[in-house]
């Protein structure tokens, strides 16, 4: 019997011996990736000028995630501050911060590509979303930030639990540099309007949550507090039946409400969607409705 204990002890701590290699094995693996090199053929977008831009680019940088990220003022905030351990801080990116010495092509590689000046993933930074930006809004985002008054420097802070280190590592979690389709061209411009064009432009704002076809499921990478992201396509037992009205829809957006007064989970980024303007919200309505029907969770 004494026999058979001390066998069974020995494998029990050879396997959390081969369990610790393999974390071990991960972690080192995720620390590499981020700091890999990321090869994309940077396209640099003329600088703009001018009311117009700057006034596209403030309505751009408040209804696309850029304020809710980096504060109205580009100052850079806390993000994601979780019990586990996870913690995200967005650095500044006024002309005090990371952004102070970027030329054209750094630009574009940074919200395009998700890559930083010298070539490694931009961790959390969502360019997915914004891969597909016609070069005037691009270019309108950017003469924004650079008009935004210098704030003192804070760089980004990014702390995950070992857990997401390791998954980052195993390839389970992707960052955005590895999710782009980086030799995808920017879009053609299309009019602002209520229509299915304009709706298709708008929404790719919603695919690094929602998934490249807008069915959701759960977001790689998301802090453990949020849901799986609700699937946008039509079809029975989808989000969309509740919004069977371009009002409805827009009325959530507005108030973070369902149709029946019920909250909607806090991790839809609320404070970026009430600063969209009715022709974007109705033209996403529209567009969502001609959506194929998908299985929630296919991404």
């Amino acid at each position: 019997m004494k026999r058979i204990t001390k066998v069974a002890a020995l494998v029990a701590l050879f396997l959390v011996a081969i369990l610790g290699a393999m974390v071990a094995g991960a972690l080192w693996l995720g620390d590499r990736k981020a700091q890999r090199a990321v090869l994309v053929k940077v396209v640099p977008v003329a600088y703009a000028s001018g009311p117009a831009a700057l006034k596209q680019g403030k309505y751009l940088f408040d209804s696309r995630g850029c304020a809710e990220c980096h504060g109205a003022g580009g100052e850079g905030h806390v993000v994601v501050n979780e019990p586990n351990g996870m913690y995200v801080k967005a650095p500044n990116i006024t002309s005090g911060g990371v952004t102070a010495q970027y030329a054209e092509a750094d630009w574009v590689r940074a919200i395009r590509h998700g890559v930083d000046p010298r070539g490694r993933p931009l961790l959390i930074m969502p360019s997915e979303d914004y891969n597909r930006l016609t070069d005037a809004d691009l270019a309108a985002i950017v003469a924004y930030v650079r008009s935004l008054a210098p704030a003192p420097a804070s760089p980004a802070e990014i702390r995950f639990p070992a857990i997401v280190r390791a998954l980052y590592g195993l390839g389970v979690i992707p960052d955005a540099a590895e999710r782009i389709n980086h030799s995808l061209p920017p879009s053609l411009p299309v009019a602002a309007a209520p229509t299915v064009e304009h709706g298709d432009y708008v929404s790719r704002m919603c695919v690094g949550c929602h998934g490249e076809h807008l069915s959701g499921g759960k977001i790689p990478g998301g802090p453990p507090s949020w849901p799986a992201a609700a699937n946008l396509t039509p079809g029975e037992g989808t989000v969309l039946t509740r919004y069977d009205t371009a009002e409805k829809c827009v009325a959530m957006m507005r108030t973070g409400k369902r149709p029946d007064g019920t909250a909607v989970d806090k991790a839809m980024p609320f404070e970026t969607l009430k600063a969209m303007n009715d022709t974007d919200l109705n033209a996403v309505h529209a567009y969502l409705k001609t959506l194929a029907p998908r299985a929630a969770g296919s991404r």
